[in-house]
């Protein structure tokens, strides 16, 4: 659902919102009345945390200490802590977008199964736009949040279908999709073989929106609904939390909302396998060798190894049409969380002036990504002796860049960059409650802004 409205307002009243960096707070405790220093010494106040200053008719002011105002969470955590009320904040408007933001992500609540406490404090800003686009950017965060929290038995293949063909229908887009047996006359084999074991049919979603004159950007998210293993099933406490094995499908879903709601001058494709890893009579096996889309054949290893089955069909798809860029986003390897751990999104792209401007994206949004290798001596560990390639090494090392190594094989035209998340939350965070988390998303818009808006 869409971050209430009434959260963040335009205008110049309520209670003022006084941001201090911490090593800044005794100068500034200096310059303030004698009532106000006062009532903070009394209190305890240290410039860490935050302190309701009262004055003649209630609040004077809230005073909030943080450690530097570049901060990307400077009211994560703040917003549920103020009483009902409208706080107005005055600082410059770069600090004021990332506050703003991180209000309103502080405040979401996934509420569907179960009553939550709403925030009732409204944060007040100065500028009509910003208050504008931070919603939009917040409620494309929220969409990725909601669809990976929601537990598989309402988030299949033909949930996120509908979930996408809502979005086309909010933005004026054309939405499509291959369901089925169609999927093997439409020559998308590997999508099917993983996702015909389940009693939810396997599909590919299919977007497009924008002007054809436009830049075409195409993204693609690993919508692997619940992911079992297949019959290489996954132990108890590894498939717990696989409801969020669609978490590139909802990355890209809440990009695409955001691109579109700030109309981007972009052409824009998002094409999402949908399926469920299930177990059952014809699922496919361990050994078996499937043909791709593009034509190269796969020795499947393991069948625990889905994703990239699903994402190489739809990546060759989305060459065919030679995009400017190809941006995918999936829940791939345990290996990327080992190097990198589970709050700093790992990318792969074949071109480094792309890389570089990923980088300086998430520099602006404070929305940090790592560049991890192409590391080319490994693609001798996909090597099979009855395919063109297998699905995944023996080997354990290095499983995030031959996961990538696999990926690359399926895009020959465009320039690519490939995401391995987490999605999720384990800790929380000002701002960032535990369960399913948007990484990168705002890397990517900042850079997708920085070169066509």
């Amino acid at each position: 659902m869409p971050i209430s409205t009434e959260l963040l307002q335009a205008g110049q009243d309520g209670t003022p919102l006084i941001l201090i960096e911490t090593d800044q707070f005794e100068t500034w405790l200096a310059e303030q009345p004698a009532e106000r220093v006062r009532w903070l010494n009394a209190s305890g106040f240290k410039g860490k945390g935050h302190a309701l200053v009262p004055g003649d008719d209630g609040l004077s002011a809230v005073v909030v200490g943080v450690k530097s105002l570049r901060d990307a969470w400077l009211l994560g955590d703040v917003v549920n802590k103020l009483p009902a009320g409208r706080y107005h904040l005055d600082i410059d408007s770069e600090a004021r977008e990332r506050a703003a933001l991180s209000w309103l992500l502080g405040a979401y609540r996934f509420d569907r199964y179960k009553k939550a406490e709403p925030v009732e404090a409204t944060l007040v800003i100065d500028s009509p736009a910003q208050v504008e686009r931070v919603r939009k950017l917040a409620d494309g965060v929220a969409l990725v949040r909601d669809l990976v929290n929601t537990p598989a038995a309402d988030m299949m293949p033909e949930h996120l279908s509908e979930r996408m063909a809502d979005l086309a229908k909010t933005f004026g887009a054309e939405f499509t999709e291959i369901v089925g047996e169609d999927l093997l006359t439409r020559n998308y084999p590997t999508i099917h073989a993983v996702g015909r074991a389940s009693v939810h049919a396997p599909r590919l979603l299919d977007l497009r929106w924008g002007d054809e004159n436009h830049p075409k950007i195409t993204l693609v998210g690993k919508g692997v609904c619940f992911d079992s293993g297949g019959l290489d099933l996954k132990p108890a406490s590894n498939m717990r939390l696989m409801k969020k094995d669609m978490g590139g499908a909802a990355h890209v879903l809440g990009l695409a909302q955001m691109i579109m709601a700030l109309n981007l001058p972009i052409q824009l494709r998002v094409l999402i396998p949908a399926v469920e890893n299930a177990v059952a009579g014809n699922a496919f096996r361990p050994g078996d060798v499937l043909t791709t889309r593009k034509g190269l054949t796969v020795e499947v290893d393991n069948t625990d190894a889905e994703g990239r089955l699903v994402l190489c069909d739809a990546l060759a798809e989305a060459d065919t049409e030679n995009p400017e860029l190809i941006v995918d986003f999936a829940t791939l390897t345990g290996a990327a969380r080992v190097a990198l751990g589970t709050e700093l999104p790992g990318f792969f792209c074949d071109q480094d002036d792309v890389a570089r401007e990923l980088v300086e994206g998430g520099k602006a949004s404070q929305d940090p990504v790592w560049q991890l290798p192409l590391f080319e001596q490994y693609e001798d560990m996909l090597k099979s002796d009855i395919a063109d390639l297998v699905n995944c090494p023996v080997s354990p090392f290095g499983g995030a860049i031959t996961a990538g190594l696999y990926l690359k094989r399926f895009v020959d035209n465009s320039p690519w960059v490939h995401f391995d998340i987490m999605a999720w939350n384990q800790r929380a965070l000002p701002g960032r409650p535990v369960g399913g988390e948007a990484f990168g998303v705002r890397a990517v818009l900042a850079m997708l802004e920085a070169r066509y808006a």
